[in-house]
């Protein structure tokens, strides 16, 4: 099977396991497909934080306004109660976001739990592992996010929570910063050593039929520009080999001092040597105590 290190920019993401055999296309949207559910994962357990927090998302028209002024508009969110835990808290949302009915502790470690398990399936240090990830183990994390929320919310979350609208595909991520880290499967291409896979080939095209490879390959969208090339050397690989420039440079330069304060001990630098000789006393030594 061949094994792409899979990045996005500069970052690693994940390791994918395939067979040359495969088609580009077929192994993009794939790739794709599980990049983006990680996307969404992280946002979902972002906005669980805050669920369990400080309850169910507010209706559009009163976030962000004060107790006084949701009074004076005569607003009211009707799904608050419906939709609030058992034995709620209140927790008032100074962001002015939420309902602030909050999940009492105990249901509160079960959504801090279950935030924990999806991070911990779709974590990065699955790289240096050399676990791959395939999109069993991210719809595996979604249920468990989906689990955590039935428990803990049984009447269910309001359609406009962020929770909700992720774990039902209905999210709008439009005018978003998360809406530019998407990848539209359709568009999604791959590049290794400076070169575009091309849709309607197979990877042995591009791969050769070597099997038992592993292979860098950066993530990009059609719109985008090639990415730039991989370093030959990795960056702990580059340190290391300055370090040792470094001190090589510093052990030439010892040996150049020494060689350059070796003249010192020489008798012809010596100023007294020629004063010594004139009075027969070059090879006079003394010893104490001597009669």
């Amino acid at each position: 099977m061949v094994l792409f290190l899979v990045k996005r920019g500069d970052e690693n993401q994940f390791l994918y396991e395939t067979n040359v055999e495969n088609s580009v296309d077929d192994v993009v949207r794939d790739i794709a497909s599980i990049f983006n559910g990680r996307l969404k994962i992280t946002r979902i357990c972002y906005e669980l934080e805050e669920l369990w927090k400080h309850g169910t998302f507010l209706p559009t028209e009163m976030q962000g306004l004060t107790e006084e002024q949701i009074l004076e508009l005569k607003l009211e969110d009707p799904w608050a109660l419906r939709c609030a835990p058992q034995g709620y808290v209140v927790a008032k949302d100074e962001m002015g976001r939420r309902c602030g009915l909050a999940p009492p502790p105990n249901l509160q470690e079960v959504l801090k739990k279950a935030a924990e398990f999806a991070k911990e399936t779709i974590s990065k240090k699955h790289v240096d592992l050399r676990k791959c990830m395939t999109q069993k183990d991210v719809a595996r994390a979604l249920e468990e996010l989906l689990g955590a929320t039935k428990i803990v919310f049984p009447a269910g979350l309001p359609p406009h929570d962020p929770v909700r609208m992720e774990l039902d595909n209905v999210e709008d991520l439009t005018g978003t910063q998360a809406a530019n880290e998407v990848i539209d499967p359709s568009r999604a291409c791959l590049w290794a050593c400076g070169k575009k896979f091309i849709n309607g080939n197979k990877l042995s095209d591009h791969l050769g039929k070597n099997d038992k490879t592993k292979v860098t390959v950066k993530l990009c969208s059609a719109s985008e520009a090639a990415p730039g090339r991989e370093p030959i050397l990795t960056e702990d690989e580059r340190k290391q080999l300055m370090l040792q420039a470094y001190r090589k440079q510093e052990e030439w330069k010892k040996l150049e001092q020494d060689d350059d304060d070796n003249y010192l001990n020489s008798k012809w630098s010596d100023g007294q040597n020629l004063k010594r000789q004139f009075h027969g006393l070059n090879n006079i030594s003394w010893r104490p105590g001597g009669k």
